[in-house]
Order: structure tokens, then C-alpha cells, then sequence
């Protein structure tokens, strides 16, 4: 099969031939139709997370299954399907006996320690693969798997009640779908971003206001949750100046910088939560909310063989809003 290889750290991927997987016991062969490139693809290939090279990235796989492995009941040849990021725990851990395999400390992850997405074919475990919607096309489907599920995630763990006003920061990859599930479920929503350029288009995606610091948003009335998915921490400081006391920051992009928790956050009791996919539940609700209409991916689409300019364009931060990569 060809895929799309890393030889090493800050090596040019190759599209080359690669061996085709077989699926052992509870794992499934995918037939991929689109694979996501994501900004985490970025890190990975700089050395930022540990991986042993040559490697196959991607982490938003989604697809067809075209052969079965031992003991495999619950899906069948011709499924559609994706993968999540986190696709098996230790089992014998604290998090994995609590049924949080994304917090065990030796999981198995797409991309990762597992071979990626960005190839004609893919191995996965069964259990660790979702139904997509029939509704859902495999372009719009890809990204949801990461940056959808992550910002749906973070939504759910902030638990906003119905009055609260909802904050998001770094209108991009994940923000641009943040604000769609927030307005989705009825939430007043604010955008915090600098760029002038986006504000008709972020309106479009359901904005109900647009402001460029977080002084501004206090003076607009404030935010009870803040979406934090840009990779700019400085950008979520400036946007905490927006928050009402008692408010959640919901950290989800990934910053190189420090992030400064100052007094006035402290005395406003507000409170700052990773997240990033906290459970297979919220992957199925990001997947029917996307199925129904209510979020549309705005995605750039590129052939593999084209995947090296597509991967430049996300590290250039040139994309709007997703880079998807279908097989040729």
C-alpha cells in the first residue's frame, strides 16, 4: 500500500510503499477514505512527543473495514467507520478500571505508538472503532474524530448552564468547530480572536459577537466558560481577562510558552481544566450533532500523493480551518 512516512525528527514525509497490515485478534483492517492532518502532526514530526521513526502519522482515520480479525463480533466487513486518538488502555490500570483508558498512563494511540491515518490502510482495534452516521461523509467525518471530539469534550466538561456565556480563543482548526457546538446547543457565543479578516466568516459560523482582547469581552459582559484551543497560551491570558467569577477555562490547544495564572483569577475562584477526548460517549454525540446538520467542517482537501504542500500549509498555520487528506 502507499502511505505517507516520517523517516525521522523534521524529516521531509515520503508517499511510499508500505506494508500493507493484517489484523490480529479484536483488530480490524480500515479501507481509508479521508485521514485529517492535524496541527499535533506538527509536534509529532518536530520530536515534541517521543516516536520511534519511520513512522505513519495521522490520528483522524475514517473508512471502510475490509477484514476482520479473530474473535471480532461487533463490526463487519463493509462498516463505516473512524478511529479516536486513545484506542486501548492497559486494563489493569486505575484510569482503565474506572473506564478512562484516555488517562492511562500506557495506552495505545493512533499515530503514535500505533501506526497512523495517512496511508490507504489501517489496523485498529474494534473496540476502539466508531460507526459513522450514514448521513456523514467521510470528509466532514475525519475531523471530527480529533478536533471535533476534543472541543465537544471540552464543552461537556465545563457543564455550562443554561444562562452562562460561552468564550472561544483561537478561531481556528478546533475553535472554529468550538463555536458551532456551543451555538448548537443554544449557548450565547462569543469569538476572541485578533484577525480582522476572519470576523465575517466566524460570524457566519454562528458568532453572536466578536471581540479582539479579553478587556473587551469583560466590557461585552463577560464569559462564564472559555474554549481555549489556540496554540498561543498568551492569547488564552489576554482572553481570561474576560471572565466572570466562578467561570472555567477549558485548556485544549497546546502552548509552548508558560501559562500565568494571575490574582484576579484567583479571587474570581476561576478555575483551569485540561481536557482533551474524555470518553466514547462524547466522540457519538460530536458525531450526531455533525450528522444533523448542526456543524459543518470547513476543510481543505488533498490527494496523499499531495500531502507534503498540505503539511506545510498546517505548520504555516495557512489552512482554513482543516486539512483532510483522502487516498488517490
Amino acid at each position: 500500500m502507499k502511505a505517507a512516512v516520517v523517516p525521522s525528527v523534521n524529516g521531509k514525509w515520503e508517499v511510499k510503499q508500505w506494508e500493507t497490515p493484517k489484523p490480529g485478534p479484536n483488530q480490524v483492517v480500515i479501507k481509508i477514505h479521508a485521514s485529517g492532518l492535524c496541527y499535533t502532526d506538527v509536534h509529532l514530526t518536530h520530536g515534541l512527543i517521543p516516536l520511534q521513526f519511520p513512522h505513519v502519522l495521522g490520528h483522524e482515520p475514517v473508512g471502510e473495514i475490509v477484514e476482520l480479525g479473530p474473535g471480532v463480533t461487533t463490526r463487519k466487513v463493509g462498516d463505516r467507520v473512524g478511529v479516536g486518538w486513545v484506542q486501548k488502555g492497559c486494563g489493569r490500570c486505575e484510569w482503565c478500571l474506572r473506564g478512562k483508558k484516555e488517562l492511562c498512563q500506557n495506552n495505545q494511540s493512533t499515530g503514535i505508538n500505533l501506526q497512523g491515518s495517512h496511508a490507504e490502510y489501517m489496523l485498529a482495534f474494534a473496540d476502539a472503532t466508531m460507526l459513522i452516521p450514514d448521513t456523514l461523509s467521510y470528509e466532514q467525518a475525519a475531523p471530527i474524530f480529533c478536533a471535533g471530539y476534543t472541543v465537544w469534550s471540552g464543552l461537556r466538561l465545563a457543564d455550562p448552564k443554561p444562562h452562562e456565556r460561552i468564550a472561544v480563543v483561537g478561531i481556528g482548526g478546533l475553535g472554529h468547530l468550538a463555536l458551532q457546538y456551543s451555538k448548537a446547543s443554544g449557548f450565547e457565543t462569543i469569538a476572541v480572536t485578533k484577525s480582522k479578516d476572519k470576523e465575517k466568516m466566524i460570524r457566519d459560523l454562528g458568532a453572536d459577537e466578536v471581540v479582539g482582547s479579553g478587556e473587551k469581552l469583560l466590557s461585552g459582559g463577560g464569559a462564564d466558560v472559555l474554549l481555549a484551543t489556540s496554540n498561543s497560551w498568551s492569547a488564552v491570558v489576554d482572553a481570561a481577562k474576560g471572565m466572570r467569577p466562578d467561570g472555567r477555562i477549558i485548556l485544549m490547544g497546546v502552548g509552548n510558552e508558560p501559562l500565568n495564572y494571575t490574582p484576579d483569577l484567583m479571587f474570581k475562584r476561576i478555575r483551569l481544566i485540561g481536557s482533551s477526548q474524555n470518553g466514547p460517549e462524547y466522540l457519538y454525540e460530536a458525531l450526531d450533532i455533525a450528522a444533523k446538520g448542526k456543524v459543518k467542517v470547513v476543510a481543505e482537501t488533498y490527494k496523499l500523493d499531495d500531502i507534503n504542500r498540505a503539511y506545510d500549509r498546517v505548520a504555516d498555520g495557512k489552512v482554513r480551518f482543516r486539512a483532510v487528506i483522502t487516498m488517490n
